[in-house]
């Protein structure tokens, strides 16, 4: 059973001028998210900068998600690491705290083989027994899971599911063809959520939702609901809005596109700097055709 169906956000970690989290300003994005229709949270991913959030700053915005979110919808912890060890003492404190799942990417920078990305996987999922969602991003991590690794990676019990970033989606075709029913497809990329949904899977784990929540849950539940053309024409229309997105690293633009929106996420932590003019004009000129400002 997947863990959401639907739109699960890759939520901001909103600073302030003390460079500290904003956790006034968390909480409000929290209940709007569930307020907006969206299906799940996942807190601490890439978007919420966990490169420079401490170990202490991760753990206290995991266990405030949860808190904040009363098992409304479920909270899917960011858990994954390079170091095996970090990893797996993350998730074991997510599963402590009330998170539904783990989200752990591959193994970056000292990457690995794939015996050892299963071997990886395979120690994380021995130490705890919410279910793990694979999230295979090779433009980060600098290593793709192989079709053959996500195929033994779906064998192990508690690992249940796929975040898709590859962009590639022969890749995703052959997952889908050679993993149990059971085992759930979601799409990584703002931009191929239809394509993937035509695959089988059962959502998206989003970075625009943080501006559009309800869009990217009706883009996803029409789909589902048999109308296609319908879903078709919402990712159609945010295609634009998406590629604006990530005219620059996220979540560089998602960060611009609230502030300009007023809500007040605040800064990026360095070495991610605001964004340059000229990209700046784009997205805003993508944000007003949408009709976002």
């Amino acid at each position: 059973m997947a863990i959401f169906e639907g739109s699960a956000v890759a939520i901001v970690t909103p600073f302030n001028t003390k460079d500290e989290v904003n956790y006034n300003k968390l909480e409000e994005l929290l209940n709007w998210h569930v307020k907006e229709g969206t299906d799940a949270i996942v807190i601490c991913g890439t978007t919420g900068e966990t490169p420079t959030t401490s170990d202490e700053e991760q753990r206290q915005l995991i266990k405030f998600a949860v808190d904040v979110i009363d098992k409304r919808i479920p909270v899917i912890a960011g858990t994954g690491s390079n170091e095996t060890r970090q990893a797996i003492e993350m998730s074991m404190f997510a599963e402590k705290v009330g998170a539904d799942a783990v989200l752990v990417m591959n193994p970056y920078y000292n990457k690995s083989t794939q015996r050892g990305i299963v071997a990886h996987f395979k120690a994380v999922a021995d130490s705890i027994n919410i279910p793990i969602i694979v999230y295979n991003v090779p433009s980060r991590t600098g290593l793709n899971i192989t079709v053959d690794t996500m195929v033994e990676l779906a064998k192990i019990n508690n690992i249940v599911a796929v975040k898709e970033a590859s962009g590639d989606i022969s890749q995703v075709a052959e997952i889908a063809r050679l993993t149990p029913d059971d085992f759930t497809i979601y799409s990584g990329n703002d931009d191929q959520v239809v394509p993937l949904l035509s695959l089988g899977a059962k959502g998206v784990i989003s970075v625009s939702a943080n501006i559009i929540p309800k869009d990217v849950h009706n883009m996803v539940e029409y789909y589902l609901d048999g109308k296609v053309k319908k879903s078709l024409d919402c990712q159609l229309k945010m295609n634009g809005l998406n590629k604006a997105l990530f005219i620059e690293a996220n979540p560089i633009p998602i960060k611009e596109a609230m502030n300009v929106m007023s809500m007040e996420v605040g800064h990026l932590r360095m070495p991610l700097l605001e964004m340059e003019e000229k990209n700046l004009v784009v997205l805003k000129n993508e944000m007003s055709t949408y009709g976002l400002i």
